[in-house]
């Protein structure tokens, strides 16, 4: 049989900065490219179509870039066990290159199964670090931060294709099945597409336009949409690396113009990698509270509620805006973000391991590392971080007052007057019957009132909080 070496790409879908690749590129041995949609994780309760569509769309466009050198990403619809089984079959494989991955308790134990496999049938499986993320990481955040700066300055990796020819002809039984490339394949014009090709358009332009009112535009849902870099997306897939767009943006003759704008934007880089490594730490953040103080909270859970916050149908309109913009693109800013969770918690009282996954399923940008520890932080049961309550209808006047942004994503209020349209249920009824609105029919009822609410979970949180 062959010798080859085995190149598994995971949530890395790029040509370049990528270490896994160069070290093939570097190895005598020729190599595979693959890719795995596994059942098991498209069924888990974090995934979503569109992650699915950016995936597949990310990988199309490494085909097209290695084309011209007779590589290909082979993509298999496959348990990854039963993948590398049936590849051992075909082929020596002497290593299997790929990156960590910081993930959920599900591809955590998928890794041990795979481990054992490999080591039964004598496979090396190297595995590299993913940016400045460190497995088994026990020391102080200081030295976290050392080697952070360290990873950011190294330089940005360059992967030189060459003619592939040595690798027989593999007949793939673990083709995508039809009703699930239909499926794929239909991928929304709302979305941001995916690839490497576009996060370098999507930062070229942030740089030399966007991001020069980014610190001023970062917590206003509409002007964010085009100001902050909306490289999010690239970041969770990995279509770029967080060094590429550090040292990118460093070296930019704009970075010096506008330079606060652009170390506010470097500062989040670095609170990414810092989220991630807080889950490669402590995998229980998915479903465990940070702060174990916090498991036995009674909370009102109440179904109708959740799922009026899950459609937009809450009848405050900067919440429901947010979350039909969310279903309908896949990204709000952060600060809606958390605004939601807030809502969701604070407001309703209702637990956030009932709302988790279903942000998780709509952001388009959907990392692990990011999503639960900030999510518990938002519903504040962290136990260190303060527990901050967002106000919808301050949050409402302050970040979008012009109402444009409700009016964009509510087209019912688009001819209430400002006065109304971040408190639609102010209306007088005499000014129902001149603007034909009738709240309740045209547009939900308030699902609660935010001036009156008691705020007796918020109270709870604090309680819990000031016990040692």
């Amino acid at each position: 049989m062959q010798k080859i070496n085995i190149v598994w790409l995971k949530r890395d879908l790029r040509t370049q900065d990528h270490e896994p690749l160069h070290y093939a590129l570097k190895s005598p041995l020729p190599f595979l490219i693959i890719f795995i949609f596994e059942p098991s994780i498209i069924q888990y309760p974090d995934t979503s179509l569109r992650h699915l569509q950016f995936q597949y769309f990310s990988v199309l466009r490494i085909n097209e870039i290695l084309k011209p050198f007779d590589h290909q990403v082979i993509i298999f619809y496959q348990e990854a066990v039963m993948v590398f089984d049936f590849l051992s079959q075909q082929f020596e494989i002497y290593q299997v290159l790929s990156y960590q991955e910081t993930g959920l308790y599900h591809t955590f134990h998928r890794d041990l199964k795979l481990k054992k496999f490999f080591k039964n049938k004598g496979i090396l499986w190297k595995e590299f670090p993913k940016d400045a993320i460190l497995r088994g990481f026990k020391s102080a955040f200081l030295d976290w931060n050392i080697n952070f700066e360290k990873y950011i300055q190294n330089p940005v990796i360059r992967n030189n294709f060459q003619q592939n020819s040595s690798i027989q002809n593999l007949q793939n039984p673990f083709q995508l099945p039809d009703k699930f490339i239909a499926s794929i394949t239909d991928y929304p014009k709302e979305f941001q597409p995916a690839g490497e090709k576009y996060a370098w358009k999507y930062l070229d332009s942030f740089i030399k336009e966007r991001g020069q009112k980014y610190f001023q535009m970062i917590g206003r849902p509409l002007e964010s949409r085009y100001h902050c870099s909306r490289l999010s997306p690239y970041f969770s897939w990995g279509n770029i690396t967080i060094r590429q767009v550090y040292q990118e943006v460093l070296k930019n003759k704009n970075y010096k113009k506008n330079q606060k704008s652009f170390d506010a934007f470097l500062a989040r880089l670095k609170w990414n990698n810092h989220f991630i490594q807080k889950l490669e730490k402590n995998v229980y953040y998915e479903n465990e509270c940070i702060n174990p103080k916090f498991e036995n909270i009674d909370y009102q859970n109440d179904e109708k509620k959740l799922e009026a916050w899950k459609k937009g149908e809450t009848g405050i309109p900067i919440i429901d805006s947010n979350m039909r913009c969310l279903i309908q693109t896949g990204w709000i800013n952060f600060r809606m973000r958390a605004m939601l969770v807030s809502f969701l918690c604070h407001y309703l009282e209702i637990e956030w391991k009932l709302g988790v996954y279903h942000l998780a399923k709509l952001f388009l940008d959907y990392e692990p590392g990011i999503h639960y520890p900030q999510f518990q932080m938002q519903a504040g049961v962290t136990g260190v971080h303060i527990i901050r309550t967002y106000n919808p209808i301050k949050q409402s006047y302050e970040k979008d007052p012009n109402a444009e942004f409700i009016k964009t994503w509510l087209p019912q209020l688009k001819d209430v007057p400002l006065t109304y349209a971040h408190e639609p249920w102010k209306i007088h009824s005499l000014e129902n019957q001149w603007l034909n609105f009738e709240l309740g029919k045209n547009y939900p009822k308030p699902i609660l009132n935010i001036e009156k609410h008691p705020m007796k979970l918020v109270k709870k949180l604090w309680e819990i909080k000031k016990q040692s």
